[in-house]
């Protein structure tokens, strides 16, 4: 086990935060022994279009975490300007915390989309990878794709994830079609998006 805080991170653009972010986090902090777990929120994404201005994205987070006493509200990507790369923000987090472990907690989707990320080597070094498998993830495939990331540095861990059919995607398209979403995220949020009256005019 290696020595010093143990600390993860939970990165997305959160449009808009759901009950499967929070899962994930509280599985990552059991499995893994994470002393907190810092959610940040991306600024100014170069991989994906057309989402909610930060301010709002950023508020939803705060809403949704408060509950929770180890999780925390990082907002080193959402306050900086221009596109945001997961080796930048982890390069200033070692540098302010030289002795901390940052693990890293992820899909199992973005295992096999690392390697075009921008300096995926340089992320393998300062952070260790938390991989979420579901029940139908095939395992062999992702094993064999973990064993190719090893290969180039990669130290990964993987989480045992129950099944939970929830995407961010879907729930702006409920809200759009005018259906409840109160099962698929916290309370808090839900009142959040209705009171501004969030994604009512997605395409």
């Amino acid at each position: 086990m290696k020595s010093g805080k143990r600390i993860g991170i939970m990165g997305g653009t959160f449009n808009p935060i759901h009950n499967g972010h929070l899962l994930l986090a509280a599985k990552a902090q059991e499995q893994v022994l994470l002393e907190r777990i810092l959610f940040m929120p991306s600024g100014n994404s170069y991989m994906k279009k057309n989402v909610l201005e930060t301010q709002k994205r950023v508020e939803m987070v705060a809403l949704a975490i408060e509950r929770y006493p180890d999780f925390e509200l990082s907002l080193i990507e959402a306050q900086k300007s221009g596109n945001t790369y997961t080796y930048e923000t982890l390069a200033c987090l070692k540098a302010a915390n030289p002795d901390t472990q940052y693990y890293f907690i992820i899909g199992a989707d973005i295992l096999f989309q690392i390697e075009q990320w921008r300096n995926p080597g340089q992320i393998f070094q300062m952070a260790v990878l938390v991989c979420a498998v579901r029940d139908d993830y095939d395992f062999d495939a992702i094993r064999k794709k973990g064993n190719i990331l090893a290969a180039s540095g990669a130290d990964i861990i993987y989480l045992n994830m129950p099944k939970l059919d929830i995407s961010s995607t879907d729930i702006r398209a409920k809200v759009k079609s005018g259906l409840t979403i109160s099962e698929l995220v916290p309370p808090e949020v839900a009142h959040y998006i209705e009171q501004e009256h969030l994604y009512y005019e997605e395409d």
